[in-house]
């Protein structure tokens, strides 16, 4: 916390001084390219649920005017990633990626883009895009969130033993991965898993009618995404289930898979790729290389140059936890001037990563 504070404090002081103006004008930062990473667009309260990966509407759209007021040059991804091995990127430029493709980015996120008259790659999982149910760790956490402080004397309704404390977070997370396992072991279908959430609704006092019925946690269908994909959204690839197996035939039938559910929606053959939950290990490149994947984003902080590896290129990550001075800090550079590097980030949400179907 205080960390953030006094780097807040030096961004703010930076910007006074015309710092970031200078910066965004040079001839460094039209040499780079940030590409924005989101997530989800609430569609109710999923960014206090999830401030890492989710943004408000109104956050969203906060971002939005400043790219635009700020004549912020938001190219195609793969106009963008050719201009910058080129060296013809225009100034301050930016490409936006949504991960995922959930419903919300219908409902929330596309209008915003289409007022504004941006281009946006989604990168799209298509097990729950055929499955028209919601993600079914993502859903259990959700509802364990919305009854946390609780004590459940009696789990057996959804085949968990002893008493289920929902007051903090590991506690929480622990009863995910309870049904997770519980769900593997009995080899459940999708249906039979949405059926133990069900349970888990019932049990919590939660109307999961109403949560299935707003389309929370639950990824664009067939129609949806045709809709978005001739009004000129870019999809892209994400792994079929959301996961990276670590196995070279899994991992490249995760590709295959996926693009077969995203087959007619594209206008080409999709090759762009981003790494579920930010989850990468050396051994994919060459993989990717083999499924003729020209580029795959990660969640590990940066701009990209043109010394990038076109299949670890970086982005930002916003989220609600983001004040606005980091979002302008890293449009203008002045972010990725202080960045201090570390480890591969990843974006971790509880019982995601090979998970989802």
């Amino acid at each position: 916390m205080l960390r953030s504070q006094v780097r807040r404090a030096l961004l703010t002081t930076l910007r006074a001084a015309g710092i970031f103006q200078f910066v965004a004008r040079s001839t460094w930062r039209s040499q780079r390219l940030l590409i924005l990473c989101y997530h989800g667009t609430s569609l109710d309260d999923e960014h206090q649920w999830r401030p890492s990966l989710y943004v408000s509407a109104e956050t969203l759209e906060q971002r939005m005017e400043w790219l635009s007021s700020g004549r912020y040059s938001v190219l195609p991804l793969e106009e963008a990633l050719q201009r910058l091995h080129s060296g013809t990127l225009p100034q301050r430029s930016v490409a936006l990626t949504f991960d995922d493709g959930t419903y919300d980015f219908y409902r929330q996120a596309f209008p915003l883009l289409r007022g504004h008259g941006f281009p946006a790659t989604v990168y799209q999982t298509t097990y729950y895009a055929q499955h028209e149910l919601p993600v079914f760790n993502l859903i259990c956490s959700y509802m364990l969130w919305k009854r946390r402080g609780m004590i459940v004397a009696d789990g057996q309704k959804i085949g968990l033993a002893g008493p289920l404390d929902l007051h903090d977070e590991p506690s929480r997370h622990r009863v995910v991965r309870g049904l997770i396992e519980a769900a593997e072991r009995d080899h459940l279908t999708g249906e039979q898993k949405d059926d133990l959430a069900a349970r888990l609704a019932e049990l919590l006092g939660v109307d999961y009618a109403t949560l299935k019925a707003k389309r929370i946690l639950q990824l664009m269908n067939h129609g949806e995404l045709e809709q978005v994909a001739r009004a000129g959204i870019d999809l892209q690839l994400h792994t079929h289930r959301h996961r990276t197996p670590v196995d070279e035939a899994l991992f490249r039938s995760e590709i295959q898979d996926n693009r077969d559910g995203l087959q007619g929606l594209c206008r080409a053959t999709p090759v762009h790729f981003c790494y579920p939950s930010g989850v990468h290990r050396p051994e994919m490149l060459p993989w990717l290389r083999a499924e003729g994947i020209q580029s795959a984003t990660t969640c590990d902080a940066g701009l990209a140059t043109r010394a990038s590896d076109p299949l670890l290129l970086p982005r930002f990550v916003d989220n609600q936890n983001r004040q606005p001075i980091d979002f302008e800090s890293w449009t203008t550079g002045v972010g990725e001037l202080l960045a201090v590097r570390r480890a591969a980030s990843q974006v971790y949400v509880p019982g995601t990563q090979g998970q989802v179907d």
